[in-house]
């Protein structure tokens, strides 16, 4: 993976690089941001071969639902995955054969919530949705956590089926199961699914994929954290 990153064979890697390749992982901004801190050490924006490596191997732990912190560093784990950003394949391989993790009679349960707080146009801006999942009692970090999973184009809106998601992963918690890093097919809803694309046909660009491939152009991952409306 490094010499991916370091085209120039400089022997670092520099934020703005590392944050493009990172983002490839599927996991959110709220985890990469901590993950880059963990990594770059002193700060200074840049990354050797090994502070890249340290933090590829934390990437794997939070796809593999461990803890993103440095006593997570020596436990087995399989290497990261990444995926290429421009493939309709961005949520690790999500396909529409996999049945969607919310049941129909929850489903109903969420629609009902969703309706009684107003949506405009079908959608729930975070101002609504945050008395919700504040009324849950949970952690904030974990419920900024649940709003960067369900906020699925990151539109910093809830449609219906994203706020399934949510209320879905609010209601986990609640169970103690612990609240993913990065969003595990299943529960990506049907409507969000990117097509498999068929080789030799045109691929079909979802009309949220100028706004996912947006984020490339960012700052750092570093200061990504702070878009979510639950943080602030």
């Amino acid at each position: 993976f490094f010499p991916q990153v370091d085209s120039a064979n400089t022997g670092r890697v520099l934020a703005s690089d590392a944050a493009v390749f990172l983002k490839k992982s599927g996991l959110t901004d709220l985890v990469l941001g901590k993950i880059w801190d963990l990594a770059d050490t002193d700060g200074k924006g840049i990354l050797n071969k090994q502070e890249f490596f340290v933090a590829l191997r934390l990437v794997a732990c939070a796809q593999n639902g461990l803890d993103v912190s440095l006593s997570s560093l020596n436990l087995p784990v399989p290497p990261p995955r990444f995926t290429d950003t421009s493939s309709p394949l961005l949520l690790s391989g999500t396909s529409s054969d996999i049945p969607w993790a919310v049941k129909l009679e929850d489903k109903a349960k969420y629609d009902a919530i969703f309706d009684s707080l107003n949506p405009v146009n079908g959608l729930l801006s975070g101002d609504k949705v945050k008395p919700v999942l504040l009324n849950s009692k949970l952690p904030v970090d974990i419920l900024g956590r649940v709003w960067e999973l369900s906020d699925i184009d990151r539109d910093g809106m809830l449609d219906r089926d994203e706020f399934a998601v949510a209320m879905f992963l609010v209601y986990c918690a609640l169970e103690k199961e612990p609240v993913p890093m990065s969003l595990p097919a299943a529960l990506v809803p049907p409507s969000k699914r990117k097509p498999i694309s068929v080789p030799g046909a045109m691929p079909l660009v979802p009309s949220s994929a100028s706004t996912k491939d947006g984020h490339q152009s960012l700052p750092p991952v570093g200061i990504l954290a702070a878009k979510a409306p639950l943080m602030q």
